[in-house]
Formats: structure tokens, sequence, C-alpha cells
């Protein structure tokens, strides 16, 4: 057993030394100071495809250094917010979208929430109910304690 769990580790090794954050060999550089804005803008609404839970402009990953400096030149080849989205969501899916567009494939994201809330106050609402109503074991005053 000891022997497998050391062979696990051993073969585990060399993903950990691959999943190190990559490093930007070199910082963009923005004409000006209205094109550095709409790029944070746009970077930050835009999810990192590798990171779960992390922006484009906070995801230190390989790919997300890669794919702000392709959101760079889309942008400087005229494409406006939505052009751009639109051809990550087509190379990546919605997942790179952080704010997903209400579609009938994703009612149950956008709705889920609000439905379980509602569901859940029904289920409170007809608990308090029930107990406000009176107790269900007729109350026998005839004996003593």
């Amino acid at each position: 057993m000891k022997r497998f769990l050391l062979a696990v580790l051993l073969a585990l090794l060399p993903a950990t030394v691959l999943a190190q954050a990559g490093q930007d060999a070199a910082p963009l550089k923005f004409a000006d100071a209205g094109e550095e804005a709409r790029f944070r803008a746009l970077v930050a609404e835009l999810r990192c495809v590798m990171c779960q839970n992390q922006s484009l402009a906070d995801s230190d990953a390989l790919i997300a250094h890669e794919l702000r400096r392709e959101v760079l030149a889309l942008m400087r080849q005229g494409k406006d917010d939505r052009e751009v989205k639109q051809f990550l969501v087509a190379r990546y899916g919605d997942f790179v979208l952080y704010r997903p567009r209400v579609e009938s494939r994703t009612w149950a994201l956008w709705f889920g929430p609000l439905l379980l809330l509602l569901a859940g106050a029904g289920v409170i609402f007809a608990i308090v109910r029930r107990h406000a109503a009176g107790p269900a074991v007729p109350r026998d005053d005839s004996q003593e304690w």
C-alpha cells in the first residue's frame, strides 16, 4: 500500500510543477488611458478558462496571459466588447462569461436560486402555520402531574 501511495505521489509531481502560475514575459502596453480602461473592464467580465472562479484580469495562469493578449489584439482590430465576447464564447463556450446570457439553456442558472428561495419560504410558512394551528394531540386537563 505504501508503495502504491508513493507511486501515485511521484506520478502527480510533474502535474504540480506544470500547474505553477505563468509569468508574463512582456507586460501589455496600451495606446492611451481609454484603451487601458476599456481593456480592464472587459477582462474583468471574462472568466479564466483554466481557473474556476477567477476573472481573466485576476488569473496568473499562462492561458490567462495569452487570452489577455488576444483580447487586446481583438480590441486593436476594431472589434467592440460584444464582438470580443462573441469570439471568446465561440472558442471556449459560455463558461468564459461571468454573466451568461439569459437563454432557455441558462434559465436554471438565472432563476434556480429564486425558485429554491421561494420553495424554502413555502416550507417554512407551512411549518409555522401547522404549529400555530394548535397542538396535534388533544389536551387532557383531567390528569395532574
